[in-house]
């Protein structure tokens, strides 16, 4: 089937799993401001949210499998943005079950913290069909405000309402960078439409307009943000350390991938012709991140603080991914992201265990000897931490991510052998928190009087050991994963797509 985008019908048929997640959000929200907030009506719509999920699930999974088409227009319907799309909505199931149980600990009775989520994920799978910057740009600010009121909203501490204000005014700023950007890009290609900007850069030798160099460059600093990449980071660990837990866990992971996501489709379609103006930025901001974010994580004592810093590190191996600019590295962050947000979530779901009620500050000194009192609690933040670190067998899944996105460094036309040194580097240095969190749990005892950390609850536990069974298992046996990435990393750059046009615009 193939769907005809310059139509209404055409476009709706193409958006069905994003209207399906769409208005399933929207009944939702009313159904959660109908009653008074409490723990059980906060339990009812996380569990209602999760059925949407469900069924937008299945509608992606759906087509998906029917190989569906759709002529040039405003979105894509390839597999790039399916594949995209069960990693965010995996993740929002995720971030809902470990809400559905630690909101009440953490004093959240509104029902709206699930509803955000879904509105977020809205927003993420508008960002991976987008094929037009302005479309692209509604995605982003659809899932930018659901993220910024789940970063505040734990109304009782002042962590979450700093952390959130931070993300918040810096949010807004980038956001100007942003549409100031696309703005400059019209203006020099006279579209919006991403394929199209790839084709009129040929067509008209445009490679060299300073109008578009500067709207490329705004571009990526907005892009930047998104991904919390040095220098553009400050907001992150603030933020991250204020959020509730499952919160932290969906900014650290899911609305990572989904701005890298953004960051492949426009940078391969669109500038893919113009790399000698963005290349050199890309390459300079992955190496200043994997750098800076290892040696700051390395100081940290507070784990939320050091796991923000941990997903800014990831940030820039993903970047890596970006400036082969190859369907390699398309594929490759597929793959990625899959490991590094089973990986995050197994490892919040033991620091929500860990945390004690109403506190914000996690001290690492918290999980010394837990393995004394919750071996397998021990056990499983011990995978996760070997797979963020990409430790061959029990931390296979990450190894293989990094591998790929190593092979797609090296494989590059653009000579990323300096940078593929500094990703090698910089994962040997992360050794040194990853694994003095492993050595803490192990081999340090249990101080006197420390309390017991909670016992699971069944979601959370679900989500630790599902995280950590995938884990070990896409450990042993990678090539599946690496063939569903390989076969869904369908963003065709620009080169490839004839013929050009050659009717001048106005």
């Amino acid at each position: 089937m193939n769907f005809d985008l310059s139509t209404p019908a055409g476009l709706m048929g193409a958006l069905v799993p994003d209207i399906v997640l769409m208005v399933g959000a929207m009944v939702l929200m009313l159904y959660a401001a109908w009653r008074p907030e409490s723990a059980a009506h906060q339990r009812n719509v996380g569990y209602a949210s999760l059925v949407v999920i469900a069924v937008t699930v299945a509608a992606v999974l759906w087509f998906a499998s029917r190989g569906l088409t759709a002529t040039e227009g405003v979105i894509a319907v390839d597999g790039f943005r399916w594949a995209a799309d069960v990693i965010f909505l995996l993740s929002a199931a995720a971030t809902i079950a470990m809400g559905i149980e630690s909101n009440p600990r953490d004093r959240i009775m509104g029902g709206e913290s699930h509803v955000l989520v879904l509105f977020a994920a809205a927003g993420m799978m508008i960002m991976a069909a987008s094929r037009d910057l302005m479309i692209l740009f509604l995605g982003v600010e659809m899932m930018s405000i659901a993220v910024y009121v789940l970063a505040g909203i734990n109304r009782g501490s002042i962590r979450s309402a700093e952390g959130a204000l931070k993300y918040f005014l810096l949010g807004a700023f980038s956001t100007g960078f942003l549409l100031y950007g696309i703005a400059l890009i019209y203006g020099a290609t006279g579209t919006t439409n991403i394929a199209v900007v790839g084709e009129r850069i040929a067509s008209f030798a445009l490679a060299g307009h300073a109008m578009l160099l500067i709207g490329v460059g705004l571009l990526l600093i907005g892009f930047a943000f998104k991904v919390a990449a040095v220098p553009f980071h400050m907001w992150a660990p603030d933020a991250y350390e204020g959020a509730p837990t499952p919160i932290t866990a969906y900014m650290a992971a899911a609305v990572k991938a989904a701005a890298f996501a953004m960051f492949l489709r426009v940078w391969i379609e669109a500038f893919l012709l113009i790399d000698g103006a963005w290349f050199a930025p890309v390459w300079w901001v992955a190496a200043a991140t994997m750098i800076v974010g290892n040696v700051v994580a390395l100081a940290q004592r507070n784990m939320k603080r050091m796991l923000a810093y941990s997903s800014i590190v990831h940030g820039g191996y993903l970047l890596v991914a970006v400036a082969a600019g190859t369907p390699l590295g398309s594929s490759a962050f597929l793959f990625y992201a899959v490991a590094y947000t089973l990986a995050t979530f197994g490892a919040f779901a033991v620091v929500s265990a860990v945390q004690k009620p109403g506190e914000h500050a996690t001290p690492i000194a918290d999980y010394d000897g837990l393995w004394s009192t919750r071996p397998w609690l021990a056990v499983g933040f011990g995978v996760c931490m070997l797979a963020l670190l990409g430790f061959p067998i029990f931390g296979g899944a990450g190894f293989f991510a990094k591998w790929y996105v190593l092979q797609a460094a090296l494989t590059s036309p653009r000579g990323l052998v300096p940078l593929s040194v500094v990703l090698v580097l910089t994962s040997v240095v992360s050794a040194g928190y990853y694994l003095h969190i492993v050595r803490v749990m192990f081999m340090r005892p249990r101080p006197e009087g420390a309390a017991e950390p909670a016992t699971l609850q069944p979601l959370t536990r679900m989500v630790l050991v599902g995280s950590v069974v995938m884990l070990l298992v896409l450990g042993l046996f990678p090539g599946a994963l690496a063939g569903w990435a390989t076969s869904n990393a369908a963003i065709t750059p620009p080169e490839a797509r004839n013929p050009f046009p050659t009717v001048p615009f106005n």
